[in-house]
C-alpha cells in the first residue's frame, strides 16, 4: 500500500511540474523542445518493443500491454514529427 501511495504522489508531482514547465516556455522554444520530446518518445518506443517481445508464451498480459505501448508510442512519435514539421514550415520563407 505504501508503494501505491508513493507512485500516486510521484505521478501527481510530475503532472504539476509538467504543467508549470509547459506554461512558462516561450513560443520560440516550442520547436526545439518538441524535437527533444520526439527523441524521448523514440526511446520509449524502443522500450515498448523490448517489453512486447520479452514475454514468454505464457505471458499474454505482458505481450498485450507491450503491444498497446508500441502502438501509443508510435502514434506519439509520428504525431510529434508531423507537428514539428508543420511548425518549421511556418518559420520558413515563402517563395
Amino acid at each position: 500500500m505504501d508503494i501505491l501511495i508513493m507512485q500516486i504522489s510521484l505521478f501527481v508531482l510530475a503532472v504539476i511540474l509538467g504543467i508549470e514547465l509547459i506554461t512558462k516556455v516561450p513560443a520560440t522554444l516550442h520547436t526545439p523542445l518538441m524535437s527533444g520530446s520526439n527523441a524521448i518518445s523514440g526511446i520509449t518506443l524502443v522500450g515498448a518493443l523490448l517489453a512486447a517481445g520479452s514475454g514468454d508464451a505464457n505471458s499474454l498480459w505482458v505481450s498485450t500491454l507491450g503491444m498497446v505501448a508500441v502502438a501509443l508510442a508510435t502514434i506519439n512519435v509520428v504525431g510529434g514529427f508531423l507537428v514539428t514539421n508543420r511548425m518549421l514550415q511556418m518559420f520558413s520563407r515563402r517563395r
